[in-house]
């Protein structure tokens, strides 16, 4: 290898070079890992996974309702994938992030007013 650059500095590029796709697929399975447990916790005992089930047992065509409820989660989630990635161009992430704490600050609110009304 002919380089004007030192062996240790070589070397170092080297190992950069060498780690760059390692940090690139710990990324991928990171950000596909975090997401995935996120909404598989999410929808446990959710109202869609009770309407799943309870159109399971009467239709008595499971594999038909796991496709039907599988291409909806599917058709969802492109949905606010694609919402993501334009707010993302068009806000920055700062104003992003105060605006969804707000709105979950007032979704939390009107929730506790809900349970004190009772």
């Amino acid at each position: 290898m002919s380089s004007n650059l030192p062996v240790t500095e070589t070397r170092e590029l080297l190992i950069l070079e060498q780690t760059q796709p390692a940090k690139a697929k710990s990324s991928f399975l990171s950000v596909f890992g975090s997401t995935f447990i996120t909404i598989f916790l999410a929808e446990l005992g959710d109202k869609t996974q009770l309407a799943t089930l309870l159109m399971s047992a009467q239709s008595h065509a499971p594999w038909v309702v796991f496709a039907g409820a599988a291409s909806a989660l599917v058709a969802t989630s492109l949905v606010g994938v694609l919402v993501g990635r334009w707010l993302c161009q068009n806000i920055s992430p700062k104003t992003l992030e105060k605006a969804t704490g707000g709105i979950l600050l007032l979704v939390a609110a009107l929730l506790v007013l809900d349970v004190v009304r009772m």
